[in-house]
C-alpha cells in the first residue's frame, strides 16, 4: 500500500459555514484551515446532489455538485463552479453525507474532480458509496498539513484506521472491479428455495452458544463467507450477507444497468431473479414538479423511467408501477403499487429475512423483526450479479419504550425526540442498529412501528428492528392473509450485548416539531416561543402514508368538518397515499367524502414532495410548509421552509394555518380565535 494515489497538486476547499468564505476560495483565493473558520456540519446528500437532477448519470452528473449547499440561507456553489475550480479536496465538519443514499453524490463529486473528502464523521451510506466507486474519505485531519506542503500522499495514508474490506475495495478502484475478483465463483450460501412464498420462514439453523441479538441472529443465519473477508467478523469488520429480496427504484436502475454494461459487458446474467423487485415510485407526478419543469428534466425523467422498465423486462423482472391520475381512472382495480420500501412491508418482508432497498428507508420492514437496509447504486449492481451485498458489522443500541403515548401523540413525535437527543445529535448513532424493545412496544401497532423503523436513516443508522410478537403476526394475517409461526430463535437474548442504551418514558412526550433545516432540530410544540404562519400542509410518503397516519388525517379534519371548520385561508393541503392498499382502505372507509368537502388534494401513492418530485412542494423561499415527511434538508421538497410534525398535527395545522398540535386546536374551539400572524 505505498503507491501513489492522488494526483498533485492538490487544491483544498474548506466548506465553512459562512458561504462568503467558500466564495472567496471558488474565486481563486487559498485559505488555511483557521481562516476558513468553523466548517459545515451534516452536509446532506440532498445538498450535494439535488434531487431533481438525480436523472442524470453520465458525465454531466458532476457539473451539479454541491448546488445545493447551504449556508446561512446562500448557495455559494453554482453549476459548474466546483468543476471549473479545480478542487481535489474537500474539508467539512461532522455527519458528512446524511440523508439519502444516492449514489449520485459521491459520483458527481468524483466527476467534479474531487479525489478525497476530509471529514470529522460520515454517515455510512456515503461512505461505503464513495468507496465503491473509488472516492476516497478520511477523518484523518493531519493530512492537510501534509497535502498542503506538498508531501506524497498513499492508499496506507488514505486508508489507515479503515476497516480491511474497505481499503480492499479501495486499492482494487471499486466494487464491481473487486467483487469480479473475488466474488465470482464464490458459492453462496444455501438457503431456502420457497422464500418467495411469503408464508414461508427462513430456514433454522443451529443457535451460536453466545448471546446475541436479533439482529446477530437473522445475520448469522444469510453470512456470506469470502476468502477476502473475516470467518468471525466483529463489530466495524466488512462482510457479506446474503439477502432474500433486493429491490430497486427508477432513480438507480439506470445508472446500476449502465455500471454493469460498463464492467461485464451486455450480455450479464442476474442471480436469482425471482428475489428482485423493481418499483416506479418516485416519477409519478413529476411533470407537475416544479423543479424538474423549470430545470427541463421531464424528457431526462422519461428517459430514466424507461431505461428501468427496459431493464426490467429484459430480464424478467417483478414490477410495481404507480399509475397516473389518468390512468387510475381506467384501472380495474389490479393494480397494485406505492413507495417501494412500504410495498415491500406490505408484500414481501418476513420475520427472520434479510433485505436491501437503494433507498436509505428501507429499514421501514425492520418493523417486521427482519434485517432492512439501504445500499447504493454500485452495492446494488454487485448483488444484482454476485447475489451478495457489502456491508460493515455495526454495534447496536436498545432503546427501551416504556408506558404508553398521551391521546394524540404518536410514533413521528417519538422519533423527533430522539432526533433532538444529544446521543443522536453528535452523531454515536451512525452506522448503528436500533432494536425497539420495552414494555411500551405492545401499545404499537406495526404502522407506527414502522415510523420507528424507517426513521433510523434519520438517526443514521443502519437499521432498525423490531422484535416479532403478537402484532406481527394479526398484521401478517389481517393485510396479507399469511399465517406465520414466530420461531423461538426470534428475539434478543437476555444477555445479549448493546453498546447503547436508552429509555423512553413514553407518557412524558408530547407533540413535536423540527425546525428547517434538519429532522434533527426537534422541540416540544408547547416550547414553540414564536407563531408560524403556513402555506403548505403535507400528508403523505413511505413515513407518513400509512393506513394509521390516514386515520389521524381524517380524525382531525372530521373534528374540524362536523364543526362548521375549512382549511386556513391560503394553505394549501395535500395527501398522498403511500401505497394503493392505503387508498382503497381510505375509500371503504369513506375517508375520500370528508377531504373532498374540505378542499384537499387527494394524490397516488408515490414519493411526491417528499423527494421534491410533484405536488406538494413549495415553489418560492418565503413559503413555509409543515409536514408529516421524514426529512426538511435544504431543498429537500423545495425552495421554502419544511416543519417536520405529526400527521394530527399538520391537518391540525392546516385548519389554523399555523403551527398547532390538534390538542390546542381543540381546547381553542368555541373560543374567539386568533388573529393570524
Amino acid at each position: 500500500m505505498s503507491a501513489l494515489l492522488l494526483k498533485m497538486p492538490l487544491k483544498l476547499l474548506y466548506l465553512s459555514q459562512d458561504p462568503q468564505r467558500i466564495r472567496r476560495q471558488l474565486a481563486g483565493e487559498t485559505l488555511t484551515r483557521e481562516q476558513a473558520g468553523p466548517l459545515r456540519d451534516d452536509i446532506s446528500t440532498d445538498e450535494i446532489t439535488p434531487v431533481h437532477i438525480l436523472s442524470h448519470y453520465d458525465d454531466t452528473l458532476g457539473d451539479f455538485a454541491h448546488t445545493g449547499l447551504r449556508c446561512e440561507g446562500i448557495n455559494p456553489i453554482g453549476r459548474k463552479t466546483l468543476r471549473q475550480a479545480g478542487f481535489a479536496v474537500l474539508v467539512a465538519g461532522r455527519r458528512y453525507g446524511k440523508g439519502s443514499s444516492r449514489e449520485h453524490s459521491p459520483t458527481a463529486e468524483k466527476l467534479a474532480g474531487v479525489q478525497l473528502v476530509i471529514a470529522e464523521s460520515f454517515e455510512r451510506i456515503y461512505r461505503q458509496n464513495a468507496d465503491n466507486i473509488g472516492l476516497f474519505t478520511s477523518t484523518d485531519f493531519g493530512l492537510l498539513d501534509r497535502i498542503e506542503r506538498g508531501e506524497t500522499v498513499t492508499l496506507a495514508d488514505l486508508v489507515q484506521g479503515r476497516e480491511e474490506l474497505a481499503a480492499s475495495v479501495l486499492a482494487a478502484g471499486g466494487l464491481l472491479r473487486w467483487g469480479q475478483q473475488f466474488l465470482s465463483g464464490t458459492p453462496a450460501p444455501a438457503h431456502d428455495k420457497s422464500l418467495s412464498q411469503q408464508h414461508t420462514s427462513p430456514r433454522q439453523e443451529p443457535a451460536s452458544t453466545q448471546a446475541q441479538t436479533l439482529f446477530e441472529k437473522i445475520l448469522a443465519r444469510h453470512h456470506w463467507p469470502t476468502p477476502h473477508t473475516p470467518a468471525q467478523p466483529q463489530a466495524g469488520e466488512g462482510l457479506f450477507v446474503r439477502a432474500d429480496w433486493r429491490f430497486i427504484h427508477e432513480y438507480y436502475t439506470g445508472m446500476a444497468d449502465t455500471l454493469l454494461q460498463s464492467a461485464l459487458g451486455e450480455r450479464f446474467t442476474l442471480q436469482r431473479p425471482e428475489q428482485i423487485v423493481v418499483f416506479e415510485d418516485h416519477t409519478s407526478y413529476v411533470q407537475e414538479s416544479p423543479a424538474h419543469v423549470q430545470g427541463g428534466l421531464i424528457a431526462n425523467m422519461q428517459a430514466m423511467r424507461q431505461a428501468q422498465r427496459t431493464f426490467a423486462a429484459r430480464h424478467g423482472l417483478r414490477m410495481h408501477r404507480t399509475l397516473t391520475e389518468a390512468e387510475v381512472l381506467l384501472d380495474d382495480g389490479s393494480n397494485v403499487a406505492g413507495i417501494s420500501h412500504a410495498m415491500v412491508a406490505e408484500h414481501y418482508a418476513l420475520p427472520g429475512q434479510l433485505l436491501v432497498g437503494t433507498d436509505s428507508h428501507t429499514p421501514h420492514s425492520g418493523a417486521l423483526g427482519c434485517v432492512a437496509f439501504g445500499v447504493g447504486t454500485t452495492d446494488m449492481a454487485n448483488a444484482f450479479v454476485t447475489g451478495a451485498v457489502r456491508m460493515t458489522l455495526p454495534e447496536s443500541v436498545r432503546v427501551a419504550l416504556q408506558g404508553q403515548l398521551p391521546a394524540g401523540v404518536t410514533a413521528k413525535d417519538l422519533m423527533l425526540h430522539l432526533l433532538a437527543t444529544p446521543f443522536i445529535r453528535e452523531g454515536h448513532g451512525v452506522g448503528k442498529v436500533f432494536e425497539f424493545t420495552g414494555s411500551g412496544m405492545a401499545h404499537l401497532s406495526i404502522d407506527e412501528r414502522t415510523t420507528l423503523t424507517n426513521m433510523c436513516a434519520e438517526l443514521g443508522g443502519l437499521t432498525g428492528i423490531v422484535a416479532p410478537d403478537a402484532e406481527t403476526v394479526r398484521f401478517l394475517k389481517e393485510r396479507r392473509g399469511v399465517d406465520f409461526t414466530i420461531e423461538d430463535w426470534m428475539h434478543s437474548d437476555a444477555r445479549a450485548h448493546f453498546a447503547h442504551h436508552i429509555e423512553v418514558d413514553l407518557t412524558t412526550l408530547s407533540p413535536m416539531v423540527a425546525r428547517p433545516g434538519d429532522p434533527g432540530l426537534g422541540l416540544a410544540l408547547k416550547d414553540l416561543q414564536e407563531r408560524v404562519r403556513i402555506d403548505i400542509a403535507y400528508g403523505g410518503s413511505c413515513t407518513a402514508g400509512k393506513r394509521e397516519d390516514f386515520d389521524h388525517y381524517h380524525a382531525v379534519l372530521a373534528w374540524g368538518h362536523t364543526r362548521g371548520m375549512k382549511i386556513a385561508q391560503g394553505v394549501q393541503v395535500f395527501l398522498q397515499y403511500g401505497t394503493t392498499a392505503v387508498r382503497d382502505y381510505c375509500i371503504a372507509q369513506g375517508y375520500d367524502q370528508t377531504f373532498a368537502a374540505l378542499g384537499v388534494r387527494i394524490l397516488q401513492p408515490s414519493c411526491g414532495a417528499c423527494a421534491n418530485c410533484g405536488p406538494g412542494s413549495s415553489t418560492d423561499a418565503a413559503q413555509v410548509t409543515v409536514s408529516a415527511i421524514n426529512r426538511n434538508f435544504p431543498g429537500r421538497s423545495g425552495p421554502g421552509q419544511v416543519w417536520l410534525a405529526s400527521p394530527p398535527t399538520v391537518m391540525a395545522s392546516a385548519l389554523a394555518g399555523e403551527l398547532i398540535s390538534f390538542e390546542e386546536l381543540q381546547q381553542l374551539s368555541g373560543k374567539t380565535p386568533r388573529p393570524c400572524p
